[in-house]
C-alpha cells in the first residue's frame, strides 16, 4: 500500500496502537501527523520516525477540547498539508466498577473517547472533504460492540458509542467521498496493560485461539486497509482484530487445542 505524499493525522499517536500507525502510515510514505496530550512522548516518536527517514510531526492537542482540536488542524494543514487519513485513536481505559463509579469518572471517559473523536472528526472535516481520498478510521473495541467486562461499563459505553457515530457520518460524509470505518481489537499487547505479570497474561492468552495477545501493528495493518485506495467502496464498517478472540461459545471450545 502506496500512501506516499499523503498526510495521515493519528490521535493518540504517542504509544501503542497510535503509536504503530504512525510508523505503519510514515514507512509507506505519507506525512505523519502525530496528535497527543504528551508532548515528550509524542515528540519522541515523531523524532524517531524522521531520524528513519520518514516526515513525522507532533503537534500537541487535547481531543476533548474542540479549540484544541481546531488549532492543531490548523497547524497540521500549515505544517505538512491538509489531512487526507485521520485516525481517530486516542482513548483511555480506567477501571471504574458501576457500584463506585462516580459521575466524574463517566464523563472523563466519554470526554475522551466518544466526544474526543467527534471533535477529532469535526476539526478536521474541512480539510478531508477537499481530499481526492478522504478517510476516517475509528479505533474502537470488542469491549462495548460485541463484549463487556466487570469495571468498563463506561468505557464500552463509549466504544459502543463510536459504531453508532460512525453509522449515520458514513452516509453523511459519502456525497464528499469520504469513507470512515473502524478497527475493534481485542486484547493488545501495548503499554497500557502495564506489569500485568506471567500468570495474568498466560490466563488473558489463554481465551484467544491464537493463544497470544495482538501486536499493535497488526491492528496498524487493519487501519492501512481502510486508508488504502483498494478499499475506497467500503465505508460503514468494522474489523474485528482480536485472533479469534470473540469466537469460542466458552472456554470449553478451547480446551485441548
Amino acid at each position: 500500500m502506496d500512501f506516499t505524499g499523503l498526510v495521515a493525522v493519528v490521535t493518540g499517536g504517542s504509544k501503542g496502537i497510535g503509536k504503530a500507525m504512525a510508523q505503519q502510515f510514515a514507512a509507506r510514505g505519507a506525512k505523519v501527523a502525530i496528535l497527543d496530550i504528551d508532548a515528550t512522548a509524542g515528540e519522541a516518536v515523531a523524532q524517531h520516525l524522521r531520524d528513519a527517514g520518514n516526515q513525522a510531526h507532533y503537534f500537541h492537542a487535547d481531543v476533548g477540547d474542540l479549540a484544541s482540536m481546531e488549532r492543531a488542524a490548523q497547524q497540521v494543514a500549515h505544517t505538512i498539508g491538509n489531512a487526507d487519513i485521520l485516525c481517530c485513536n486516542a482513548g483511555i481505559y480506567p477501571q471504574a466498577f458501576l457500584e463506585t463509579m462516580t459521575e466524574a469518572d463517566w464523563d472523563t471517559v466519554h470526554r475522551v473517547n466518544l466526544k474526543g473523536m467527534f471533535f477529532t472528526v469535526k476539526a478536521f472535516l474541512p480539510q478531508l472533504k477537499q481530499s481526492s481520498r478522504g478517510r476516517i478510521v475509528l479505533t474502537s473495541s470488542i469491549t462495548g460492540p460485541i463484549t463487556g467486562f466487570p469495571g468498563w461499563a463506561h468505557y464500552g459505553a463509549t466504544k459502543a458509542g463510536m459504531l453508532g457515530f460512525m453509522h449515520s457520518a458514513a452516509i453523511e460524509l459519502a456525497k464528499y467521498g469520504i469513507t470512515i470505518n473502524a478497527v475493534l481489537p481485542g486484547n493488545i499487547a501495548t503499554e497500557g496493560l502495564g506489569d500485568i505479570g506471567a500468570e495474568y497474561r498466560r490466563k488473558m492468552e489463554s481465551v484467544i485461539p491464537f493463544k497470544r495477545l495482538g501486536a499493535p501493528e497488526e491492528v496498524a495493518y487493519a487501519a492501512l486497509f481502510f486508508a488504502s485506495a483498494e478499499a475506497g467502496y467500503i465505508t460503514g464498517q468494522t474489523l474485528v482484530v482480536d485472533g479469534g478472540q470473540v469466537l469460542p461459545e466458552s472456554s470449553l471450545a478451547l480446551e485441548d487445542l
